[in-house]
């Protein structure tokens, strides 16, 4: 078993956040009059950075965006952090890792705090041997400066050793930034073409072919 070190993203790989997130990013664009009454058209910010996905889609500059995650956190801290759900399957999942004494390890673009919350209510955090997301004050959150932290704080010298597991061509990118596999999660957010165009090292369907993937590499 080649792989001592599995990093999941957490949103759209662990957890359906879906509700969550659109609804925060919902309320934010309300802030500035843009009223967006279907949820599924705000998916595109499940999984990057809030900041870049305000600039990308809704032209905002780079202050207006910061301004309109100040604005999502209002409902998210208080409602949307737990309009979420475990995929099915992810908690045996994590329990088979673990008897295999793999290192276990959140990597988020999501703000540390929010993501220990979220864990702690879902009964999973246990099975993490730590949880690295973005800090509040918005540094740290691409995909790639997220596993760059972790494989420094481990001192991992084999980077063959680590994977990332996410369902976003972000977290391939952040992968490849730092010389390492990601395995890309179809049941999430982003599609097969999405992350084979990424070049994602494996792409599976469900997580027990997910479990598979992990121990046969």
């Amino acid at each position: 078993m080649r792989y001592k070190y599995v990093l999941f993203d957490l949103d759209g790989t662990l957890t359906d956040s879906k509700e969550g997130i659109t609804k925060s990013v919902q309320y934010a664009l309300g802030k500035y009059n843009i009223a967006v009454e279907n949820l599924d058209l705000l998916e595109v910010f499940i999984g990057p950075p809030l900041k870049d996905s305000f600039m990308q889609y809704y032209n905002f500059s780079e202050e207006q965006a910061l301004h309109a995650i100040g604005y999502y956190r209002e409902y998210f801290e208080t409602k949307g952090i737990f309009q979420n759900k475990v995929y099915e399957n992810i908690e045996g999942l994590l329990k088979k890792l673990k008897k295999l004494k793999l290192n276990l390890i959140v990597a988020t673009s999501k703000p540390t705090e929010f993501a220990k919350r979220i864990l702690k209510h879902f009964n999973l955090y246990s099975y993490f041997d730590t949880v690295v997301g973005s800090n509040l004050d918005g540094t740290r959150c691409k995909k790639g400066e997220v596993i760059g932290y972790i494989i420094d704080k481990y001192n991992i010298g084999d980077n063959r050793q680590v994977v990332m597991v996410g369902d976003r061509r972000h977290d391939v990118i952040g992968a490849l930034e730092n010389g390492i596999d990601c395995i890309g999660v179809a049941y999430g957010y982003g599609s097969v073409e999405e992350l084979r165009n990424a070049k994602a090292a494996y792409i599976v369907h469900d997580v027990n072919e997910l479990f598979q993937r992990i121990i046969s590499v």
